[in-house]
């Protein structure tokens, strides 16, 4: 598609008011998804986030790497297994999630970050004390060495960010009772530290429009969901499976002070700059 250079201009001028409003400001980008795999995707993904941090927005990265994951431990002889839409782990299985999550995945991520023109420095939760957790203990089942986040400290993310760098980070905690390093679900881990560090944006992307009414009709999104009507929408089964924890991660996000948080389809080319740089924003926005 040709794009004049006065399209071009009219599109970076009506970019400006919203450049204004949120440089300097903080935006917590989770990351995840198959658009983590596609090539194309992955590299517009990126370039969006390097476009945000030279204009002076300060953004944090949290990424996934599930089908990377599945894919080594298939390489080891070893079968995934998942407990109420976690991925159980025990001891052997989280020396390979925390070598792919901290090692593969978050490296090629910061790799690809510095390709695109951006600066980034790779974190895990563990580094600088900045995620704690317990084992997960739901009082139902047994998820091994799954966690759950009892502390949150982000100086040293505010410290990456002050030298001018993208935190990358890859969702592994401290134990706090056993010295042992947990796996944590990047949606939670994402949305306690956007509110750990007051960021003024959380922004989920994941494989889905957003929240759709119909689940098989992905033009039934709901473009706006206030948090009271979130437990309607999960009992009407509108809201299941894997989109409730996203969508309570987004409600808690919003229910301590994040003023915009919003589930984004990642298979959308720069769908995070049209969030950020238009009225009409995209996926489903949750208000209070």
């Amino acid at each position: 598609m040709f794009i004049s250079n006065m399209d071009k201009a009219r599109i970076l001028t009506q970019a400006l008011p919203y450049i204004q409003k949120y440089t300097g400001k903080t935006v917590v980008i989770k990351y995840g998804g198959s658009a983590m795999y596609n090539p194309g995707l992955n590299e517009a993904v990126i370039s969006d986030i390097v476009l945000l941090s030279l204009v002076g927005i300060h953004v944090v990265l949290v990424h996934g790497g599930g089908p990377e994951i599945t894919d080594m431990m298939k390489k080891l002889g070893k079968e995934s297994r998942f407990v109420n839409g976690l991925r159980y782990t025990d001891e052997e299985d989280m020396e390979i999630v925390q070598m792919v999550l901290a090692g593969k995945t978050n490296k090629d991520l910061v790799n690809l970050i510095g390709r695109i023109g951006g600066k980034a420095v790779g974190l895990c939760g563990i580094d600088g004390g900045m995620l704690k957790a317990k084992k997960l203990d739901d009082g139902m089942s047994d998820y091994g060495y799954v966690g759950e986040i009892t502390s949150v400290d982000v100086s040293i993310i505010k410290d990456t960010i002050e030298k001018g760098y993208i935190p990358v980070i890859a969702p592994i905690a401290a134990g706090v009772d056993d010295g042992a390093a947990y796996n944590i679900n990047a949606d939670i881990a994402a949305s306690k530290l956007a509110v750990a560090l007051g960021a003024s944006n959380f922004l989920l992307l994941t494989d889905v429009r957003g929240v759709l009414r119909d689940p098989k009709d992905e033009d039934s999104l709901i473009p706006v969901v206030k948090i009271s009507e979130i437990p309607q929408l999960i009992a009407e089964g509108i809201i299941t499976g894997g989109m409730i924890p996203k969508v309570n991660c987004c409600a808690e996000a919003i229910a301590q002070g994040i003023q915009r948080t919003c589930i984004l389809d990642g298979r959308i080319l720069h769908s995070i700059l049209i969030e950020m740089f238009s009225d009409e924003g995209i996926g489903t926005m949750f208000v209070k």
